[in-house]
């Protein structure tokens, strides 16, 4: 072994000592410096890509493809080598073909990456925000301001929110979105059932382009795919082909939908006030996707569809009243504040509704001590130090000292966005 390799893992050593002594917060603040020393080899490892591919290493050894190398010479995923290989480019300094140094392509990225203070998962996603069609289609200096933005977030949040984080306010500020196309044979709405040639069964694929089907088909699979019993051990795609053969079955014996938590499965839409006072141009479904003002005026036919109206800063009205029991108007409004759990957000449909201050210590069944939580997050904040609270009618979460010393508080992706839309005076 290489001295250096030696000075490593007696570091290595040493951190586990420190881990292995003292009370369990100690340790786990203890473990943080793990993650920095890992964080630390990612650093030498991307820098060592840079190099090689700056010097032609690679294609010095054979390799037409720095992934395959790095794959094979680390005994690793070429999906994990990828993440490397995209982080030498974008992160490290460049030389162009007449021999200048050009700078990251992701400097704010860079910096955080070298001190440590965010990892390689935080940024692949971050990457993946940046190289999005929604990114594409703004100015450099916008996506230098989601690129700042997303690495601020990321200093607290897993990899998986601050993708959320990025795509959100990415979308945001892409406020035109794609260029529109001529005729309305851009739209893709299909599906096709093909059964296998050789035994029973088949195949079901299909693709829905239009938000309203696609929010349709995905309300009522999800209303129906939840586990069914705490030992449900079916993993979710399972779960949803069996959703769908159940309601195709329940179609075919009555003729109608099933009931889900005591009332059939309903869309929301959400219109903000400014667009409601505009004679609405649009709105937002709770699986995603803008609807156009045609879509809309088709949805208002129905009655199943629950229209949940916006204020200027993204706050829906106080329609519950007083009870321990959430009323269905009271829990559509909370959802659509925190578009599913405030802390993940997952979809709502999968979530409770926590009271802040607990019902029985005085608290008020009122949107100001309400918020969404999916099960994992509800026990978190019943079973550990975490704590919840509200600020400027957005939640927000406040993680133990073990976690973090300076308790810092979290936000999910949506409330992030909006906050720092209402700090800079963006519209949201």
């Amino acid at each position: 072994m290489s001295p250096g390799l030696d000075a490593t893992l007696d570091g290595i050593a040493e951190l586990q000592v420190e881990a292995a002594a003292g009370t369990f917060p100690d340790r786990f603040l203890a473990s943080r410096d793990m993650e920095r020393a890992v964080r630390g080899i990612e650093l030498a490892r991307v820098q060592f890509i840079a190099d090689f591919l700056r010097e032609g290493g690679f294609g010095s050894l054979g390799h037409k493809s720095p992934i395959n190398a790095i794959a094979d010479s680390w005994n690793i995923d070429p999906s994990d080598a990828r993440q490397y290989v995209n982080a030498a480019k974008n992160l490290c300094p460049q030389v162009s073909l007449t021999g200048t140094v050009l700078e990251p392509r992701m400097p704010v990225c860079a910096a955080a990456f070298a001190a440590a203070t965010i990892g390689l998962g935080h940024v692949d996603v971050i990457r993946k925000v940046l190289e999005s069609d929604e990114a594409s289609r703004l100015s450099d200096a916008d996506c230098a301001y989601v690129e700042d933005r997303a690495v601020t977030y990321a200093l607290h949040n897993r990899p998986g929110e601050v993708h959320k984080f990025g795509m959100e306010l990415v979308r945001r500020m892409d406020q035109d979105g794609p260029e529109p196309e001529d005729g309305p044979e851009s739209e893709v709405n299909e599906l096709s059932i093909t059964r296998h040639p050789d035994r029973a069964g088949g195949v079901i694929k299909g693709r829905f382009d239009n938000a309203v089907l696609f929010a349709t088909i995905a309300t009522l699979i999800d209303a129906k795919s939840k586990p069914t019993t705490a030992d449900d051990q079916r993993g979710s795609k399972q779960r949803q082909a069996e959703a769908l053969a159940d309601v195709c079955g329940y179609v075919l014996d009555h003729g109608d939908v099933p009931q889900s938590g005591g009332h059939r499965p309903h869309l929301n839409v959400h219109i903000p006030l400014a667009e409601l006072e505009t004679r609405v141009r649009t709105a937002i479904l709770d699986f995603g996707g803008h609807i156009t003002t045609k879509d809309l005026r088709q949805l208002a036919c129905n009655a199943a569809v629950i229209p949940i109206v916006m204020n200027s800063d993204s706050q829906p009205l106080d329609i519950g009243r007083l009870s321990r029991v959430i009323p269905d108007g009271m829990r559509r409004a909370v959802a659509a504040r925190d578009r599913g759990c405030a802390r993940c957000g997952r979809l709502a449909s999968w979530c409770d509704i926590h009271h802040i201050i607990e019902w029985q210590n005085g608290g008020p069944t009122e949107i100001n001590n309400l918020v969404m939580l999916c099960k994992m997050h509800h026990r978190e904040i019943h079973a550990t130090e975490w704590f919840v609270r509200i600020v400027d009618g957005l939640p927000e979460f406040v993680p133990p000292r073990w976690v973090d010393p300076d308790q810092v508080p979290r936000r999910g992706p949506h409330q992030s966005v909006l906050y720092f839309e209402r700090a800079t005076g963006s519209a949201g």
